[in-house]
């Protein structure tokens, strides 16, 4: 099949031969996809320099099979230029929907979700709140995500209890207040509201224990830059 131009952003990039390039792209109303692009020639390096992270990208590919060919990609609108701290949160959103996100499926709302907070990582938004909004709604486009109005009984999250997390069968309550998550952090989750220093922090614990399977032992590269750079 040949496309038409889609907006795509690249996700990971590495070698497949001297004048190839392997892409994994997240495209515009299809999901991820796995794509080749020649770089030889004389525009081997403007081609390159084009083919880079947090550049949205329209791109026309071919094949019929798991594996697309690029026949031409230019670049759409401006680059996001992240620096710092910033930059480590654009490679670790990178390096997630890349890792989780499933290839060749469709799941056409995770490029707009991605783009909505690729972009929030650039305002004045707190970083790690962008980030745990993006955990907790590409779960559950995924099919993993996790009920915060009804506990495992059935009833309604209370804002005045203490609850544990279980796997495949939800929040439990419990009578120890001394561990747990309060269910006002519950609430706050559920409505991405990250900014009170608890929620944060739960938030966070609960997130990596969902997105545990989904990555394996293998550990996060983008984790591992961002810790070195402190």
């Amino acid at each position: 099949m040949d496309s038409d131009f889609y907006t795509a952003y690249l996700l990971h990039r590495r070698p497949y031969s001297d004048s190839q390039v392997m892409l994994d792209m997240l495209v515009e109303g299809v999901g991820q996809l796995r794509m080749l692009a020649r770089v030889s020639g004389r525009q081997a390096t403007k081609h390159k320099a084009q083919l880079q992270p947090f550049q949205a990208l329209l791109v026309h590919y071919s094949g019929k099979y798991d594996l697309k060919y690029i026949n031409k990609f230019e670049l759409h609108g401006n680059p996001l230029y992240l620096t710092k701290d910033k930059l480590y949160c654009g490679f670790y959103l990178n390096e997630l929907t890349n890792r989780i996100v499933p290839v060749n499926e469709p799941l056409e709302q995770v490029f707009e979700l991605y783009k909505t907070h690729l972009e929030n990582l650039n305002s004045d938004v707190d970083l790690q709140s962008v980030l745990r909004s993006y955990e907790f709604q590409l779960l559950e486009l995924l099919g993993y995500g996790v009920d915060f109005s009804f506990d495992a009984s059935g009833e309604p999250i209370d804002e005045r209890q203490t609850y544990s997390y279980f796997p495949e069968l939800g929040f439990l309550m419990q009578q120890d207040t001394r561990s747990g998550f309060s269910g006002a952090q519950l609430k706050a989750i559920a409505n991405h509201d990250f900014s009170q220093s608890d929620v944060l922090y739960m938030a966070k614990q609960l997130s990596r224990y969902l997105l545990k399977p989904l990555l394996g032992n293998k550990p996060l590269k983008s984790r591992e830059l961002f810790m070195a750079s402190q």
